[in-house]
């Protein structure tokens, strides 16, 4: 990727476009993407439906959780963007660096939560529900209710995410476009792309956490793998930063 984007101001506008979108669908299936929203989708609660009903459940509310983390990758990505080339600063490798440490630190506490399935804080949410005379009261709960879809996680997580990784190549291609609004362009369909893809990637991974929700053992074992998966990743990601690259040497 990294060559097709040195060769980008060669290109048409068209094929910018093109090139942006192709790159967003094929980022959304990098390990450490997979690997935070895995751990998301093995959250997830379904209730009890017939089996055609639980797909469709599943995949749909896996599909929300990667759009979401899309969207939130894609804000950081346009907020860069603009930073970058409207202000012409430069940012330093040690600070993308850095910032990829912290996502590994992320992929290892969300490895953590997903396997040991608890919550650090746990939050109660209060929500109006209108009745039919017209009135309006609002019910607390927690995040276990079904009946309620919590995708501000998702988005948080996309939003840390777009701050490292291949993620801060594309803004630092894009700034060197020929105008704002080529730029902004770019990053956009890039983002798009990024969110088409997510939303696949996670529908697939929802399906098995759907079927597997009546059975208390294989969801407990594919949640163990969401989580190790998601520990590997993470885990690896640090040591690259800290151990093979030195980020803190003097």
């Amino acid at each position: 990727m990294e060559e097709i984007l040195t060769q980008i101001g060669e290109l048409s506008p068209v094929l910018v476009l093109g090139l942006g979108l192709s790159i967003g669908l094929q980022h959304a299936f990098e390990p450490d993407h997979v690997a935070a929203v895995g751990t998301q989708v093995s959250k997830g609660k379904f209730m009890q439906k017939s089996t055609g009903q639980v797909i469709r459940s599943g995949t749909l509310r896996s599909s929300l959780l990667g759009a979401f983390w899309g969207a939130g990758h894609t804000t950081t990505l346009v907020l860069m963007g603009l930073l970058v080339y409207t202000l012409a600063i430069k940012i330093e490798q040690n600070v993308f660096s850095g910032l990829e440490l912290v996502v590994g630190m992320m992929l290892i506490f969300l490895a953590i939560t997903t396997m040991s399935n608890k919550k650090i804080i746990q939050l109660n949410h209060r929500h109006p529900h209108q009745h039919q005379d017209g009135s309006t009261h609002y019910d607390a709960h927690n995040h276990d209710d079904v009946d309620h879809k919590h995708t501000h996680k998702s988005y948080l997580i996309g939003c840390i995410h777009g701050l490292a990784g291949s993620g801060s190549l594309v803004v630092l291609t894009a700034a060197t476009l020929n105008n704002v609004g080529m730029v902004l362009g770019f990053i956009l369909i890039f983002g798009i792309g990024s969110v088409i893809g997510m939303a696949l990637v996670s529908g697939i991974m929802g399906v098995p956490f759907a079927l597997s929700n009546k059975a208390t053992k294989i969801n407990k074992i594919a949640r163990y793998v969401a989580g190790a998966f998601s520990l590997i990743i993470g885990a690896n990601i640090v040591y690259q930063i800290t151990i093979v690259d030195n980020l803190f040497a003097l």
